[in-house]
């Protein structure tokens, strides 16, 4: 029998409620192909503010340093990201409207099936070619297709990077390397074009939650810059337009003591070819038959501390939606999405990673519930 962590996992609302629909719902808002399925109003243009690290949970848990946007979340409710929880994962879903089973960018490190090595989605590899390693049309494309503008307001450092060709294709990239310039560049952009869908990225509070945590007062005073960025993107929204703000995951702070370390466990790493994913949503690749005792040992060690599946077992759960059968062999033999504020480090592999005290990419609500905040203009 299988053994159960101490509580269920939340399973990505795909098909209803996540960044897949809200990137679908948007085209589809403004004149585009494909379904509304979040219902949004139909207007000629639209800003979305994506805020890196943002979940539900931390919005709601900080009114104080966020007026503006919480002032929007009364009236809202929060959409999933989809699995895992992570950066690369969620941009991908939601710029192509698909889950990750579908597009393929499956976590923050994958396996290259047939290739011992890790694709890393940040740091992305020169020898892949993103479009070929993500072939869905995005929703960029789509929009331009039918005559709407796409663009793309984001830091400099990102324009020609591996997710942003994932991702992000077929946006007109406007750099911006401060809250006043993605303001400004978005303002621009949404004046620019009479039908437009204008997207935002603000990557800042993440890294802070990262190296500060959370709980830190470097993280409450970075949300207020978030905030003021937010409501000074309201305020340059011509007519007939609507301003969303949502977040591609949550984050946890993981003190010490939750950490469990995969390079000093030598149990865990005993037939493991690959050791992927990051510390809140693993891919453990195995040797040539020795997947089922890698998922042994692993749900052994790890109990109640997080959710283990195999491979087949978190296709059937849906933790990444449909999934495209070429796509499968990405995913790890094994998956394991901590639970509570646990996480699965690796201090020798990845001292970096593991340093970190904010994580994220489980199943757990901090790392899935995500805003989805909406101002129409008209």
């Amino acid at each position: 029998m299988r053994p159960e962590a101490r509580s269920a996992p939340l399973v990505p609302s795909y098909g209803s409620g996540t960044l897949a629909e809200l990137g679908a719902s948007v085209l589809a808002s403004v004149g585009g192909s494909g379904t509304n399925v979040l219902g949004l109003p139909a207007v000629r243009r639209v800003c979305l503010l994506i805020v890196d690290g943002l979940g539900w949970e931390l919005l709601r848990g900080h009114p104080a340093a966020a007026p503006f946007l919480s002032e929007l979340a009364m009236n809202a409710r929060p959409l999933t990201a989809g699995f895992p929880a992570t950066t690369v994962t969620s941009l991908t879903t939601l710029g192509t409207g698909c889950a990750p089973g579908q597009h393929g960018v499956l976590g923050y490190q994958v396996a290259i099936p047939g290739e011992h090595r890790l694709l890393n989605g940040l740091r992305w590899d020169d020898r892949v070619d993103p479009e070929r390693w993500q072939p869905q049309p995005t929703i960029y494309q789509r929009a331009v297709a039918a005559g709407i503008a796409a663009y793309h307001v984001a830091p400099r450092a990102f324009r020609r990077s591996g997710l942003t060709r994932a991702a992000m294709r077929g946006a007109q990239y406007r750099p911006a390397d401060s809250m006043g310039a993605l303001a400004g560049e978005a303002a621009l952009a949404l004046n620019d074009s009479e039908n437009a869908i204008v997207t935002v990225y603000h990557g800042d509070l993440d890294s802070t939650g990262h190296a500060f945590g959370v709980g830190s007062d470097a993280w409450y005073y970075q949300l207020t810059h978030v905030d003021k960025l937010a409501e000074q993107l309201a305020g340059g929204l011509p007519t007939d337009s609507a301003l969303y703000v949502t977040a591609d995951h949550g984050m946890v702070d993981v003190p010490p003591e939750d950490r469990i370390d995969a390079d000093t466990e030598p149990d865990m790493r005993a037939g493991v070819m690959l050791l992927g994913g990051e510390g809140r949503a693993r891919h453990v690749y195995a040797h040539p038959g020795a997947a089922a005792d890698v998922l042994a040992a692993w749900r052994e060690i790890l109990g109640h501390r997080a959710w283990v599946a195999s491979r087949d077992e978190a296709i059937s759960e849906g933790w990444f939606g449909p999934v495209d059968p070429a796509m499968a062999p990405r995913i790890g033999d094994v998956v394991a999405a901590p639970t509570g504020n646990w996480a699965i480090v690796a201090t020798e592999t990845e001292p970096r990673e593991s340093a970190l005290i904010g994580m994220h990419g489980s199943l757990a609500a901090a790392d899935q519930l995500i805003p989805m905040l909406t101002l129409p203009v008209y």
